[in-house]
């Protein structure tokens, strides 16, 4: 059975820091990409950060110089390091495993996590 459990979401101020975290069961994590997503009620889901098997990243713009993602295969896990955080990265977080970077988000072959909610806020 294939879970990705997410953790670390939470309250803080602006300014303020979260690292996210996805530890991965069930299947084999070292060739599956992996990405974090994000969901605001009533907007589509948006891929903030993404890494290949190979380590190679990928971020939305809007983050990019505050969000670090990374990836430890000795825990099947994935991070987001989120600093310098605004009001507008308020979101539900998702954590996501595909078998491509080009297929993260698309469902068909994929898993999700259940979301963590990280709300920035003074």
């Amino acid at each position: 059975q294939v879970q990705l459990v997410e953790s670390g979401g939470g309250l803080v101020q602006p300014g303020g820091s979260l690292r996210l975290s996805c530890a991965a069961s069930g299947i084999v994590f070292n060739v599956y990409a992996m990405g974090w997503f994000r969901q605001v009620p009533g907007k589509q889901r948006e891929l903030v950060a993404s890494i290949s098997s190979g380590f190679s990243t990928e971020y939305l713009n809007s983050v990019k110089g505050r969000f670090t993602i990374s990836r430890d295969s000795s825990k099947k896990s994935v991070y987001l390091q989120m600093n310098n955080l605004k009001p507008e990265d308020s979101a539900v977080y998702y954590c996501n495993a595909a078998p491509t970077l080009g297929s993260l988000g698309s469902g068909s072959a994929g898993y999700w996590g259940q979301g963590t909610q990280v709300t920035v806020s003074s």
